[in-house]
């Protein structure tokens, strides 16, 4: 049986009021069939409501009035009321297929779902998507979508993912456009396959999507040391990032001029590999791409200083631990601290990552094994800082199963999680 089981039913809600509750189950809602929880709100905002439900094993129909265009007030145990659909692609940059063996089932999942990326902000292939989907995103303007492009030559793009469906990617684009659907859009840059004249190509044909597409980053593929069998992939070195900014400024400046916008941003890994100074704040005009390793660390240091005028309100000993990537900064933020406010100790401590391989540098993939095993005989500060992206979702566990629990006990410390702002960071080191 098709429709949607209801979890929870709010207290005082309408749904409460006409008597629904946890186990019934809602087929359609003015006529349509319910199958994520978007649907149900979506089509719940009207002031005359139809429900097509079961309840007590009993299919009914029940009319509301909804002149306030309120919530029914129920709670699905999933948004997407079951499993989100998953990639069909076998991408030759595949970071999960990276992975080693034995780690939790979860984290081998690759999910591909259009809902999700308005949901959570994951980007999508648009490889597995329908024209059904495409139209629901359109009717319930379901925006921003955030697209995994990587070229837009069919040819070319039907080699990086391993799927013929990926040569459909422009006419997806064009049909989201018409709908005046914003788009975000990724590059994973694997070097001497989509970079140069086609990163170039790339670019200019996204940049016809504008203003739908609002943002594009472009980003060099993870590598891990688990790829046997797989692509063989070359990583970007000082060279090789400099070409890549190269070409980014190039059509900065170019759509700066022609659109207002400088469009395409790199990640800041490219920058550093390159060892060029990360942009000023102005430059990322809002941080669109943010999520993305784009002006992160620029955007960091930021509210970090802008957060400095909050005075502690005595001494304080912290340790942070980061990641290569973001130890030069980190570092750089401790030593303003404590120039500023002599009674602050701050230590930074940088932690290579032996479990994915050392050329992952960025802090998200730091796992638990390393930080107790490269501290463990270290002397740190009783307090200690994370940032959140090392952690699951709403969680305390490490990508290895490490908790913090664990590393408290294993380093005598203890931990606090910060959510990757310079005014969180800041807070907590004072706290």
């Amino acid at each position: 049986m098709t429709g949607a089981e209801i979890y929870n039913v709010i207290k005082g809600s309408i749904a409460d009021e006409i008597g629904l509750s946890k186990g019934d189950i809602i087929l359609k809602c003015n006529g349509h069939e319910i199958d994520d929880e978007l649907s149900m709100r979506f089509y719940f905002a009207a002031e005359e409501v139809e429900l097509e439900v079961i309840c007590g094993g009993e299919r009914e129909i029940i009319e509301i009035e909804n002149p306030d265009l309120e919530d029914l007030g129920v709670e699905f145990e999933s948004a997407l009321l079951g499993k989100a659909k998953s990639c069909k692609n076998k991408c030759i940059f595949c970071f999960i297929d990276q992975l080693p063996k034995g780690m939790r089932k979860p984290l081998y999942f690759k999910d591909d779902d259009s809902r999700l990326s308005y949901l959570t902000g994951n980007y999508v292939t648009l490889t597995n998507i329908t024209d059904k989907e495409i139209d629901k995103i359109i009717e319930m303007h379901l925006e921003p979508i955030n697209i995994s492009v990587h070229t837009t030559e069919p040819d070319l793009r039907v080699f990086m993912l391993k799927n013929p469906k990926a040569a459909d990617l422009l006419k997806y684009m064009e049909k989201l456009k018409e709908g005046k659907i914003h788009m975000n859009c990724q590059i994973v840059l694997v070097r001497g396959v989509n970079d140069g004249e086609h990163l170039e190509k790339t670019i200019e044909t996204l940049s016809g999507f504008y203003p739908y597409v609002t943002s594009v980053s472009a980003v060099p593929m993870g590598m891990t040391k688990f790829r046997d069998g797989l692509f063989e992939a070359t990583p970007y070195d000082k060279e090789s990032s400099r070409e890549v900014l190269e070409a980014v400024s190039k059509w900065q400046e170019k759509l700066l001029g022609k659109m207002g916008t400088r469009f395409i941003y790199a990640a800041d890994e490219f920058f550093l590999n390159a060892g060029i100074d990360i942009p000023c704040d102005e430059y990322y005009e809002g941080y669109y791409q943010i999520e993305n390793g784009v002006g992160l660390i620029r955007s960091m240091e930021v509210e970090f200083e802008d957060a400095l005028s909050k005075a502690p309100n005595g001494e304080r000993e912290v340790t942070l631990i980061t990641g290569v990537a973001a130890y030069g900064s980190m570092s750089r933020l401790a030593k303003m601290a404590m120039e500023r406010y002599p009674e602050i100790k701050i230590q930074v401590e940088c932690i290579k990552n032996e479990f994915f391989g050392e050329k992952i540098t960025v802090a998200g993939l730091i796992v638990g094994e390393d930080i107790i095993n490269q501290l463990r005989d270290r002397k740190i500060y009783k307090n200690v800082l994370i940032p959140s992206v090392m952690l699951k979702h709403e969680s305390d566990l490490f990508l290895d199963d490490t908790t913090v629990s664990d590393i408290e006990k294993e380093l005598g410390c203890e931990i606090g999680v910060t959510d990757c702002t310079g005014y969180d960071l800041w807070e907590k080191i004072i706290k």
